[in-house]
């Protein structure tokens, strides 16, 4: 297992380099100039040129991205051109907030996909079967702004629940986690159902039915160590993108999160934080995936790695 996370480790570092001439690259082909966005419009071509000088602009690109790669070496993702801060230090300012958030999102996915996949599956060909199907569907299907929107309206609003916007402590994360969760619950359930259905058709679970077992427990016991693996991956993947910024919902909720920082260093064209951001996710995404493949091997004893 050692050998196994040093090796994967050590591939990070070729995939985290190439991730890094990709963010560059993209993030160098965004229309506008840095330099115009700090001084304005009206600023003269003099000024923009001196500008363009001291942000390093005015150097080829490969000089540009030599910089940038040293300073990751060292950890350093940058400085904001508009505030001066270390870009590190903007994005442990907002990372809890979208950590949290995406933690309740996977929990709240994971119970719920789970258990209404299971049901499904138990129940094939049932109208309990359609009905959890059809949800899963609604829940995939419809916009994540309008299930914001519609929880703001019941539960902030008319019953006065939660607060309609900004952070005031964890429960106030609790509508942007459903919101967040009711697309990603369908789509657990629909994969659990699917695996489900092919665990209950194998040997194993017939004897154990016949051998007088309750149905309940040879679900818990044998069905779904087995089928929930690829659960497993999806939930990783989708934790993964949660942690990337959930843009729209952080938006409509007013969180200081991921999301709506890399907004507003789109919006002014901040490269440094655009960079440092986008790597930062890139690392999460491959952590996320590394963490994921190690759980496997506790669900599934027969799972080694080498």
């Amino acid at each position: 297992m050692r050998r196994y996370v040093i090796k994967r480790l050590l591939s990070l570092v070729g995939t985290l380099l190439g991730v890094s001439v990709l963010i560059f690259l993209m993030v160098h082909l965004i229309p506008g100039d840095p330099a115009t966005q700090i001084l304005g419009q009206f600023a003269t071509p003099e000024a923009i040129s001196q500008m363009r000088a001291k942000l390093g602009l005015d150097q080829p690109l490969w000089q540009q991205y030599m910089r940038f790669v040293g300073n990751l070496f060292t950890g350093d993702l940058g400085t904001s051109l508009f505030t001066g801060e270390k870009v590190w230090d903007q994005i442990m300012n907002r990372f809890p907030i979208t950590m949290q958030l995406a933690i309740l999102s996977v929990i709240i996915a994971a119970i719920f996909g789970i258990l209404l996949g299971t049901i499904a599956a138990v129940k094939q060909n049932t109208i309990i079967d359609r009905l959890v199907v059809l949800t899963s569907l609604l829940g995939i299907s419809a916009p994540g702004f309008w299930i914001a929107l519609f929880l703001i309206w019941i539960f902030a609003y008319k019953l006065a629940l939660f607060p309609i916007s900004g952070y005031e402590g964890i429960h106030s994360l609790l509508l942007p986690a459903i919101t967040l969760g009711m697309a990603e619950a369908g789509m657990i359930a629909r994969m659990t159902r699917s695996s489900m259905l092919e665990v209950i058709k194998q040997d194993y679970m017939r004897t154990a039915e016949a051998k007088g077992a309750a149905l309940f427990r040879v679900i818990l016991s044998h069905g779904l160590p087995n089928a929930i693996i690829p659960v497993v991956t999806m939930l990783g993947l989708q934790f993964g993108a949660l942690m990337a910024g959930a843009v729209v919902v952080e938006t409509v909720f007013s969180l200081q999160g991921i999301g709506s920082l890399a907004i507003e260093a789109i919006s002014k064209r901040d490269m440094p934080t655009i960079q440092g951001m986008v790597f930062f996710m890139a690392l999460i995404f491959a952590l996320t995936n590394l963490i994921v493949d190690l759980i496997y091997s506790r669900i599934d004893p027969r799972i080694h790695f080498d």
